[in-house]
Parts: structure tokens; sequence; C-alpha cells
């Protein structure tokens, strides 16, 4: 992100994300990145929005039979509020995280994700 000082932009990191590593499905991630180009924006943003409609209705329905196969390692950054409650919400359930988070990829809200310039955005 860019910050306004002293009349000049200085690029900063955004302190509020940090780094995730996991296994997620190879056939969610392609889809993903699908609908991340159709809609201009990253996987990851989309990952993040389905993970607040899944919090936001804090009920999960997961058979875990059903865990897919195929997970590769994905490695990103998230909200570092939003990591800890998708970790808490993954306890409660007695889930791993990477299953909250591929079970989130059906919550996503197109309409609410944000957009590939969010990481570029002014701050003062």
């Amino acid at each position: 992100m860019w910050k306004l000082v002293n009349g000049k932009m200085i690029q900063t990191t955004d302190e509020t994300r940090v780094k995730f590593r996991t296994n997620i499905s190879k056939e969610i991630l392609e889809q993903l990145e699908a609908l991340s180009e159709e809609h201009n924006t990253y996987s990851n943003y989309l990952l993040e929005n389905g993970l607040l409609n899944v919090l936001a209705a804090g009920n999960i329905e997961y058979d875990k039979n059903l865990r897919p196969t195929d997970r590769i390692q994905y490695k990103t950054t998230y909200d570092q509020e939003l990591l800890e409650s998708v970790k808490q919400l993954a306890k409660d359930h007695k889930l791993f995280i990477n299953d909250v988070i591929e079970y989130s990829a059906g919550f996503i809200n197109t309409e609410d994700v944000k957009r590939r310039d969010h990481k570029n955005r002014l701050e003062s």
C-alpha cells in the first residue's frame, strides 16, 4: 500500500497481513484462478471473502470423508485477525484449517471482493 508522508508517496507493507502456507485442492485453486481473472482480483482475496462469509454464518457442515485427494502446497498472505478466527473455527469444529479454507470457496461473493488494485491503495 502507499502512504502520503510529508507530501511524499511512500510504499509500505501492510502490517495486518501474515504469510500462511497450507495444502489446498489443486482443482479448487484452478477454479479460483479462473474466477480471479474474471473478476480482476486474486485467489487469496476470493478465499478471504469466502472465509469471512463462513465466519459470519458461524456454522460448517463438512464431511471429512469427502476431503480432496489432489491437495498441493499453497502459500499466500491473509489478514492476521481473519486467520486467527479461522484457526479457532477449525478447532471448534474439529477440522483442519485447510478444510475450512476449501469449504469457504463455496461461499465467495464476487460482488464484495477486494480488487487487484487494493494492494496499491493510498492510505493517509
